[in-house]
């Protein structure tokens, strides 16, 4: 019978039964013996929650709740924990670079627009005293008002709002590593053809720029949807801030390269730069991921073994067919607290990563821009080490025996609280260049908050970690959109004083972020997170054999490990009679079943 055919839990059933029983005579005689010889061997038998490589017992690293509520571990050796040839850290080191790219593209536009709004010397004939000469004029290429330029700038936010909650359920539904991959894709055909449409028009560059939007809007829920399938649960931290590190790394290097490549090549380059290395990057991507270890072409046994039985499920994490558990999902109180904790990051790193460079440009008046840049970098690039570093040490808590909860609590409170306080400190110094030395730790320690809201969606419900990765985001996003404008309102009222009510808010928005957080944040798996299981078990045959004294006792009447395609499922328990020669060539007193 063909595979295919055996996926059906009813035909795979009846196949087995008689295979079993149409088979050789002499195999129906040995059922009972196979049976007594189980029995002699069920206290050495592993355990069915146990993995099923004989060469893994004892060495994988995972914790499981037994009867009496204690705790057992399993270690696993060094070639899976460690990032040495192991694919999931390959998939992050790859899924890492996706996202500098991403966020590399998104400083293009805004580095070289200085450059598009510049005024440019050409000439032009003009008739000067009856004779056409030449004429050299200073005019900028794009003669864009302010109002114009913050429309274009804006347009990506627009459409990476609308993308995130509808990106985490098609990162739930369909392979996450292919539409992370499809979103930076498009993104970066986009990316190329930016400068043409700038040329055509602002209308036109708007436009491009709201699609760039929503196709980089699935990536951050798609990045939690591929954790889903690959991250054990003590590597989740790890594996995530790693990933998630590329984003700071990205805005690094996207401002100054950007300006380098615009001041050496033209404004175009910075466009055509990251198109080209986003290109080659999906085609690395393509080759390297996939929804799941079972379906990597180049994974180790030993490694896929180690995720599979880690995670708990050897298939892919996708949502059922019973869909989304909307209700559950909306009213539980740790989902609000990863909302409320992102919608706060949010709200600094926005205002932080769009206004510091003009405040460090209005602190530094001696500086020119080129150095700006750089020093406005530098905090950044430390809450990227810090994030990473940061992940490493929140995975070696919780394998030391620190709960979940705890572990998240603690990044997540103590970053905040942190980065709370020196903003408040900021606030109070009344301006000047030691407030940039402020904002610099400010912005560093934040890196130790990443360690808990930005993976607890994976602790609270895995399988829809992209959907609440999406919505969090979304709420998030919307704090980054209104913090600029916030900036805008106070420094145009209160002028360079504002900036002490910009720092304020920011620092009270992130206590508030704090307590909220602390009571209702939690590292456990939800009671929603999980499908109601089938009530589907082994299929077992009861035998009436005179001579065995437990008639209880029950034999598995096909378990052949290497296809597990044959495992057999029932829903309801039979009795199997003694057999006739009547049986296999019918007749009055053939054998059948008795419920």
């Amino acid at each position: 019978m063909p595979p295919a055919l055996l996926r059906d839990s009813t035909i795979r059933g009846n196949w087995a039964i008689f295979s079993r029983f149409l088979g050789k005579p002499e195999e129906k005689e040995n059922l009972v013996s196979k049976k007594k010889k189980k029995k002699k061997n069920q206290d050495t038998a592993q355990d069915d929650s146990e993995p099923r490589d004989r060469n893994l017992r004892n060495d994988l690293l995972q914790d499981e709740e037994d009867g009496g509520g204690r705790k057992r571990q399993w270690r696993c050796p060094n070639t899976c924990t460690c990032c040495s040839g192991s694919m999931r850290y390959v998939i992050s080191v790859m899924a890492s670079l996706g996202f500098v790219i991403s966020f590399g593209m998104r400083c293009n536009l805004g580095v070289s627009i200085i450059k598009m709004l510049e005024n440019t010397t050409k000439a032009e004939e003009a008739d000067v005293n009856g004779t056409s000469s030449l004429v050299f004029i200073s005019v900028p290429e794009f003669d864009w008002q302010p109002e114009t330029v913050g429309v274009v700038s804006s347009a990506f936010l627009w459409g990476y709002l609308c993308t995130q909650v509808p990106g985490g359920y098609l990162a739930a539904r369909y392979p996450a590593n292919r539409v992370f991959g499809v979103a930076l894709f498009t993104t970066c055909i986009l990316n190329l053809f930016l400068p043409v449409c700038a040329r055509v028009g602002w209308g036109a560059l708007a436009a491009v720029r709201v699609f760039q939007g929503l196709a980089e809007g699935m990536t951050y829920p798609a990045a939690h949807g591929i954790w889903s399938n690959w991250a054990p649960p003590l590597e989740r931290t790890r594996l995530s801030t790693i990933t998630f590190a590329g984003t700071y790394f990205g805005a690094v290097t996207g401002m100054p390269l950007s300006g380098l490549l615009a001041d050496l090549l033209g404004w175009e380059s910075p466009f055509y730069f990251y198109g080209a290395i986003g290109l080659l990057w999906s085609c690395g991507w393509y080759v390297l991921s996939s929804p799941s270890p079972a379906r990597h072409i180049s994974i180790s046994r030993q490694e896929q073994l180690y995720i599979e039985e880690s995670i708990g499920n050897k298939g892919e994490n996708k949502i059922m067919e019973g869909g989304v558990p909307w209700r559950a999902m909306l009213t539980s109180m740790p989902v609000y607290a990863i909302i409320v904790a992102n919608f706060c990051r949010s709200w600094t790193f926005y205002l932080l990563l769009t206004s510091q460079p003009i405040y460090m440009q209005q602190s530094y008046v001696n500086y020119d821009t080129t150095r700006i840049g750089y020093l406005s970098a530098i905090p950044h690039f430390l809450m990227g080490l810090v994030r990473v570093l940061g992940g490493q040490l929140a995975d070696t808590l919780r394998s030391r025996g620190w709960s979940t909860t705890v572990v998240r609590k603690l990044f997540n409170c103590g970053g905040f609280l942190s980065e709370g306080i020196f903003l408040l400190i900021a606030a109070a110094c009344n301006g000047g260049p030691g407030v940039v030395a402020i904002l610099t730790v400010a912005i560093t320690v934040a890196g130790l908050a990443i360690s808990g809201y930005s993976v607890n969606h994976l602790d609270v419900a895995p399988r829809y970690a992209s959907i609440l990765m999406g919505l969090s985001n979304c709420i998030g996003t919307v704090g980054g959109m209104l913090s600029p404008l916030t900036v805008g309102w106070l420094t145009a009222a209160y002028g360079y004083r504002g900036w002490d009510y910009v720092f304020l808010i920011a620092g009270l928005v992130h206590i508030n972020g704090v307590i909220f957080y602390f009571f209702f944040g939690s590292g456990e798996k939800q009671p929603w997170a999980d499908p109601e299981p089938e009530e589907e078990t082994d299929v077992v045959i009861y035998t009436r054999d005179p001579e065995d004294e437990d008639e209880d006792e029950v034999e598995f009447l096909w378990d052949y490990e290497p296809y597990e395609f044959l495992r057999l499922t029932r829903r309801d328990n039979f009795v199997q009679l003694p057999p006739t020669d009547a049986y296999l060539y019918g007749g009055v007193d053939h054998r059948d079943f008795e419920y």
